[in-house]
């Protein structure tokens, strides 16, 4: 692919601005020369003002969502995408979220330009587990657990049971649950459905995958290593 095509994709502008970058001497060599549109370099020896260049089709990073930032481009106030740098919105491929987190809902969120990934860890065929903390208005009746394990709690507006989900008390009023689905608001419309309202709500894990020491607001890129721990779910946190 053509130097001024491949910036260009990965978001560091129109090709317009991608050759004033080019003839101005900003896009170098890992060894130090000026490259220009006709050059041709391995990826991993690109330089962009001095910076490494971003990596190829197929990026696939971790969020940690902090609340009040919505999983959307198109919202108004703050957006997740506000919190990563702004060439990454203009990837091609689009750089897009892995399913969703509502405005008021922490943690963990995955975003990928690579579509069969998105794909395949979206699909209800992965059964990817996702771990959720909730606080809770009031204090857990006892009966929750057994519940949610029975694969046949019903959600209000829907005629399918849900899949088993496994839930653990923390306190009280805190739990640990773990989804193998992931239905619109599913955490919440669950403890709803037993008389129950989640007050705050924290995604720390997908599948092997977990938050770790990332802060609120952090990301960071996955790489090969992380993206097997995903799909482990057998040392999932």
């Amino acid at each position: 692919m053509k130097l001024v095509r491949l910036l260009a994709n990965l978001g560091y502008g129109s090709r317009k601005q991608v050759q004033f970058l080019l003839r101005e001497g900003y896009v170098t060599h890992a060894d130090g020369s000026e490259l220009g549109p006709d050059d041709t370099a391995a990826h991993g020896d690109i330089r962009v003002d001095g910076e490494p260049l971003d990596p190829a089709q197929g990026m696939v990073l971790m969020l940690h969502k902090p609340l009040g930032v919505t999983c959307s481009t198109k919202d108004t106030g703050r957006l997740v995408h506000d919190l990563l740098p702004p060439r990454f919105r203009l990837r091609n491929p689009q750089l897009s979220t892995v399913g969703r987190l509502d405005r008021d809902t922490t943690g963990l969120l995955l975003l990928t330009d690579d579509g069969g990934l998105l794909h395949r860890i979206s699909s209800p065929k992965s059964k990817l587990a996702k771990v959720y903390e909730a606080t809770l208005a009031a204090d857990l009746r006892g009966d929750e657990a057994a519940r949610f394990a029975s694969g046949d709690l019903l959600l209000e507006g829907e005629t399918t049971p849900l899949a088993p989900a496994e839930l653990q008390a923390l306190a009280p009023n805190r739990a640990r649950l773990v989804l193998h689905e992931g239905r619109y608001h599913q955490a919440r419309r669950m403890f709803a459905a037993v008389g129950n309202h989640v007050e705050a709500l924290h995604r720390s894990a997908v599948g092997g995958l977990s938050l770790g020491a990332l802060a609120p607001g952090e990301w960071r890129l996955l790489d090969a290593g992380d993206l097997a721990s995903l799909f482990d779910s057998s040392i999932c946190a």
